[in-house]
């Protein structure tokens, strides 16, 4: 599909079918998970997504040459008997799913944060639960965590779009939810993993793609372990030390939904934001509690196996640094 603009105020009016021979490549099938901002912020662009499913889904075209129609024929022949014919087409064509009207997130960070999860499982069972709500034409957040399933099930590629430079995929706990939830869903109902990448679009002249594995390589040495970017956060104290333990969350919560995180990056964590003196010095004058929180999080990767093969002393440094930082804070809180 292509978008269709108005030539003097080049606002978007509607959508177009790009013909095959234009195409030059099948229909893809895609589902879409949107933010509560995405959808309270552009409504008329939910519309118009659910529109292009629609329309590409009725187009009479072979089943290999348009995924979108070949799924929704079958899933509506399907449902037929117990939906009827309208409201089986209806789910069959639904993509566009989010978060239940009036909330916002994807619950994974509640999640992670409370320590309360064993696998892929628990992870997808969040998810579905946060963002199981179908949006489009007459639907307005419905419930639908089966047709998400559904739909989650045929997933092959987990694809999340970066449009500022202002921020990367280690700087939120938006991308390992939205994303990195994306993929332990897939994994946790078909039991195989979906190729993931990353669209960096932040320079429109010259957009790339990247595997997940070579975004988060890149944002690590580029930004998380770069002396120059720690010093800069020790200029901030307490703020700067509470981002360094932020970072380190949010590694977590792309390793623990994804598995991104190799035990190299763990140990360069470990050695420049806990062992290192000076920056220890800073966390201890600025922010223990931080400094703690790392602690724990470098210790519960090791603990869960995500953290594979941690060198035995490096282990013991952040016990001890753990260990001291405890008496340091119940000294401070007597």
């Amino acid at each position: 599909m292509r978008p269709t603009w108005h030539p003097e105020s080049r606002r978007v009016t509607g959508i177009e079918v790009i013909e095959l021979e234009e195409l030059g490549r099948p229909r893809i099938d895609v589902t879409v998970r949107i933010s509560g901002f995405f959808r309270d912020a552009f409504p008329h662009l939910v519309a118009l997504l659910d529109d292009a499913v629609a329309a590409v889904a009725s187009l009479d075209e072979p089943g290999e040459r348009n995924f979108v129609a070949a799924h929704a024929r079958a899933d509506a022949e399907r449902l037929a008997a117990d939906l009827g014919a309208p409201a089986a087409w209806r789910r069959a064509t639904t993509r566009v799913f989010g978060s239940k009207p009036g909330t916002y997130g994807a619950g994974l960070a509640q999640l992670i944060d409370a320590r309360d999860w064993r696998d892929d499982a628990d992870l997808a069972e969040v998810y579905a639960a946060w963002g199981g709500f179908a949006y489009g034409r007459g639907l307005d957040g419905a419930p639908a965590q089966a047709a998400m399933r559904e739909a989650y099930g045929r997933i092959e590629v987990a694809a999340q779009n970066v449009d500022s430079r202002e921020h990367d995929i280690l700087d939120s706990d938006d991308y390992y939810q939205y994303h990195g939830g994306m993929v332990a869903t897939v994994r946790a109902l078909t039991g195989r993993e979906p190729a993931a990448y990353l669209g960096d679009s932040s320079d429109p002249s010259r957009v790339v793609a990247r595997s997940l594995a070579e975004e988060t390589r890149r944002v690590f040495r580029a930004r998380v372990a770069n002396p120059r970017w720690i010093a800069s956060m020790i200029r901030h104290g307490y703020k700067g030390a509470a981002e360094l333990s932020a970072t380190v969350d949010y590694l977590f919560g792309y390793d623990a939904t994804t598995g991104v995180a190799e035990d190299w990056m763990y140990e360069q964590v470990a050695e420049r934001y806990l062992l290192d003196a000076d920056v220890a010095e800073f966390m201890t004058r600025s922010n223990p509690w931080a400094a703690r929180a790392i602690a724990e999080r470098l210790l519960e990767a090791a603990d869960r196996g995500m953290w594979a093969s941690p060198e035995p002393d490096t282990i013991t440094g952040i016990r001890d640094r753990y260990l001291a930082l405890e008496g340091e804070l119940e000294e401070a809180g007597a």
